[in-house]
């Protein structure tokens, strides 16, 4: 029982309480991010990370910030990380650094990071936190990469950049969707994903 309530920080972004499907936060970068899956799995990967990383020291400080100036405190926090984690996309992969460009450097004010630092890092221990911001990022990614799967293959016939469709499928007369690379495609996508939820 004890063991099951330690990992409900972790599992429960998954499905019940998924930041994007359940609460609506989130939602501009599945807009913008989601037309190729690489771009869709790096910024996961980048939200994660700050996430995380962002609700363990701000759970270690939470005793010791005034509350005049949490907020602040708090975005000082989440942009130093989001700041090594462009200069790190930078340094190994920079043709997807450029293709997110200032995505990244909006995770700074993701409604995501901060609600979860407002509600959860501000109230609990170190370890929850980190369990929460890993669980928080893994729920906002599975639904980034779900719609930039949908849109990648039928927008573009392809997946991570490879060739799904065969060419003999397009000679035959086989178009690709372009209206799925538009940014309000992403949208109805995470309309069907709410609705099947």
């Amino acid at each position: 029982m004890n063991l099951k309530k330690t990992f409900l920080p972790l599992v429960n972004p998954l499905s019940k309480e998924n930041p994007v499907i359940v609460q609506v936060l989130g939602i501009c970068s599945a807009l913008a991010v989601t037309a190729k899956m690489e771009p869709a799995l790096v910024m996961t990967i980048s939200v994660t990370a700050v996430l995380a990383l962002s609700n363990v020291i701000i759970s270690l400080l939470r005793n010791t910030i005034p509350t005049s100036i949490r907020i602040i405190v708090q975005l000082v926090v989440v942009a130093a990380l989001v700041v090594i984690v462009d200069q790190v996309l930078k340094a190994w992969n920079y043709e997807v650094s450029k293709a997110l460009s200032v995505f990244i450097g909006l995770i700074i004010t993701n409604c995501i990071i901060m609600g979860r630092l407002e509600a959860f890092a501000l109230n609990n221990r170190p370890w929850q936190s980190f369990l929460d911001g890993i669980g928080n990022g893994i729920g906002y990614g599975v639904i980034l990469v779900i719609i930039s799967f949908f849109r990648e293959l039928f927008g573009s016939g392809t997946l991570m950049g490879y060739q799904i469709f065969p060419q003999s499928w397009y000679e035959a007369g086989y178009m690709n969707n372009g209206m799925l690379i538009l940014p309000p495609m992403a949208l109805i996508l995470a309309g069907c994903i709410i609705w099947v939820h």
